[in-house]
C-alpha cells in the first residue's frame, strides 16, 4: 500500500512567501526576484486562505455542484422538478462505458508506475533537477509533454514524477514545497485538449461522427490541432505557464513544506514461493508474456490500418507495457493489489458528473448557457466568447467528450450564420474544456490519489495557472477570429 504524507496533520499552506529573499540579497537580481515573490504573496494570501477555510473535499464539491445545477436549470430552463430528477436519474448510468476507460487508465497507470523498470526510469527522472525552481519547472514541461501524447499518460505520470523529485530532495536534504510540486505536475493538463488525444478534434476529423453528419464533411486535424496557430498557442501556453510558476513558487525556506515521508510505494512484496505444478504456472514468464506480445500485435495492427488514438488504446498500451515488463503472475498480482485502493473515489463521482450532464443536457441548460454567449458574439468575437463558454460548461461537465457532444451543435450551427470556419468552435470548446480543469477538482483526481494531498493544497497554484493560460487561450480564440 502507498504511504502518504500527514497532510490532515501538517497541511501545507500555499502560500507565496518572497519576504525573508530580500533580507538575503547578493544583487540587483535578487532583489527584483524577492519582490516579485512578495507582491504575489500579498496577492494570493487571501485566496490561500479562502481555499484552506472553505474548499471541500472533492466528493462533496461534486455532490454540492449537482444541487446547484439543479437550481439552475429549475430557474432558467421551462424543466419542473420532476422533470430535473428524471433527467439527472437517467444521466447517472450516461458514462458507464467512460467510467471504466477512466479507471483503468488510473488502475493500469498505477500497476505500471511500480513496475520495476519504471520505478527505475523514475528515480533517474528524479534527480534531474538540482535546484527547487529546476523542479517545479522539470515536472511541469514533462507532464505537459505526456498531457500532448496523452491525458491519461499526463496526469498519472505528473504524479508520480512529483513524487520521484521529492524523494530525491528529501535525500539530498534540500527543501522543494511538495504541493508546489504536484501542482506544477497537474499544470501540465492544461495543455491536452491542443494534442494528440483531443477528444473534440478527434470527433470532428471522424467520418460518420455526429459533428461530420452535421456539417457534411469532417474537420481534418490539420484545421484543429495541427493548424500552425494551435502549435504557436502550445509553446506560447507552455512558456506563459512556466513563467507563471516561476514567479509564485516559494522562496523563503519557511513557506516550504517538503515530503516528511517516503510517499513513493514501497517495493511490493512478491510471495512467489513454487510448492505444486500450478505455482510453478504462476512463476513462468511464458504468460505474461505471451499476451503482452499479443497485445503489441494487435496495436500494430489496429495503428497501421489507420486506427485512431482512444481511450481504449491508451489502456491497452498500458496493459501491453505492463504483461511485457512483470516478471510472471506473481508479480502481477502484487502490483493489482497495490493499486486496486487508488480507484474508488473517482468510481464514485463519475455517476454525480454523469448526473449533472444529464440535466444539463435534458433540461437544455446547456443551450441557454452557450446561447447566451453566442447572442452576444460577433465574427470577431465568435471565438473568444465561445471559448469562455465552453469554459463555464467544463466546470460543471468535466468531460472533452461529453461536453462536445452537448455544446458543438450549437456552436457549429452559429458559426455557420456567421461565416466562421468551424474548426474555430471545435477548439474554442477544446480550450475551454482544458482551461477550467484548473480549477475542478474532478481531473486532479488520479495525480492527488497518487501523491496523497488534496484539491485545497494546490488550487491556489493552479488557479494562477488558469490566469496564466486562459490569457493565452483568449487571445488565440481572438486571432483566429479575425
Amino acid at each position: 500500500m502507498p504511504e502518504h504524507p500527514d497532510t490532515e496533520s501538517s497541511r501545507p499552506e500555499p502560500a507565496v512567501d518572497g519576504d525573508s529573499a530580500g533580507s538575503d540579497q547578493t544583487g540587483k537580481a535578487a532583489a527584483k526576484t524577492s519582490s516579485n515573490g512578495a507582491l504575489l504573496a500579498t496577492v494570493m494570501r487571501p485566496l490561500n486562505s479562502l481555499v484552506e477555510r472553505f474548499i471541500p473535499s472533492a466528493l462533496v464539491f461534486a455532490i454540492v455542484l449537482t444541487f446547484i445545477v439543479a437550481f439552475m436549470a429549475l430557474v432558467l430552463t421551462d424543466a419542473g422538478p420532476v422533470q430535473i430528477v428524471e433527467e439527472w436519474g437517467i444521466g447517472l448510468s450516461g458514462l458507464l462505458d467512460f467510467i471504466t476507460q477512466m479507471a483503468l487508465i488510473l488502475f493500469l497507470g498505477y500497476i505500471l508506475a511500480t513496475t520495476r523498470p519504471v520505478r527505475k526510469l523514475l528515480n533517474r527522472l528524479g534527480s534531474v533537477p538540482k535546484t527547487p525552481m529546476q523542479a517545479y519547472l522539470f515536472v511541469f514541461l514533462v507532464a505537459a509533454c505526456a498531457s500532448l501524447i496523452t491525458w491519461g499518460l499526463g496526469l498519472v505520470v505528473g504524479g508520480l514524477l512529483a513524487r520521484e523529485v521529492a524523494y530525491a530532495f528529501r535525500v539530498r536534504e534540500v527543501p522543494v514545497h511538495f504541493p508546489m510540486l504536484v501542482a506544477s505536475g497537474f499544470a501540465g493538463f492544461v495543455v491536452w485538449h491542443m494534442g494528440y488525444s483531443a477528444s473534440g478534434p478527434l470527433t470532428a476529423a471522424t467520418p460518420d461522427s455526429f459533428i461530420a453528419e452535421q456539417l457534411g464533411d469532417t474537420i481534418g486535424i490539420g484545421r484543429t490541432i495541427f493548424a500552425t496557430w494551435n502549435l504557436i498557442a502550445i509553446l506560447v501556453t507552455i512558456v506563459v505557464v512556466a513563467l507563471a510558476l516561476y514567479l509564485i513558487a516559494p522562496r523563503n525556506d519557511r513557506s516550504v513544506v517538503p515530503l516528511s515521508i517516503d510517499a513513493r510505494e514501497a517495493e511490493v512484496s512478491v510471495d512467489d514461493d513454487v510448492v505444486t505444478p500450478a505455482d510453478r504456472v504462476d512463476a513462468s514468464r511464458i504468460p505474461t508474456l505471451a499476451v503482452g506480445v499479443l497485445l503489441v500485435t494487435y496495436l500494430v495492427i489496429h495503428f497501421a490500418t489507420t486506427g485512431g488514438l482512444t481511450l481504449d488504446i491508451v489502456n491497452w498500451s498500458f496493459l501491453a507495457l505492463i504483461m511485457l515488463l512483470v516478471r510472471n503472475p506473481f508479480e502481477l498480482i502484487a502490483l493489482t493489489k497495490n493499486a486496486a485502493s487508488n480507484v474508488g473515489e473517482i468510481l464514485l463521482q463519475f455517476p454525480l458528473y454523469a448526473g449533472i450532464l444529464g440535466i444539463m443536457a435534458g433540461t437544455g441548460l446547456i443551450a441557454v448557457l452557450s446561447e447566451a454567449f453566442i447572442t452576444i458574439s460577433t465574427p470577431e468575437t465568435f471565438g473568444l466568447w465561445s471559448f469562455l463558454s465552453a469554459g463555464l460548461v467544463n466546470f460543471f461537465v468535466p468531460s472533452g467528450g461529453g461536453q462536445i457532444a452537448v455544446q458543438a451543435p450549437i456552436l457549429l450551427d452559429a458559426a455557420e450564420a456567421l461565416g466562421i470556419d468551424p474548426a474555430v468552435p471545435i477548439m474554442a470548446v477544446a480550450y475551454g474544456d482544458q482551461w477550467t480543469n484548473m480549477i475542478q477538482p474532478f481531473w486532479a483526481l488520479p495525480l492527488l490519489a497518487i501523491a496523497g494531498l488534496k484539491m485545497r493544497d494546490i488550487l491556489s497554484y493552479t488557479t494562477i495557472v488558469l490566469v496564466a493560460s486562459g490569457l493565452v487561450f483568449g487571445a488565440t480564440m481572438l486571432l483566429v477570429s479575425l
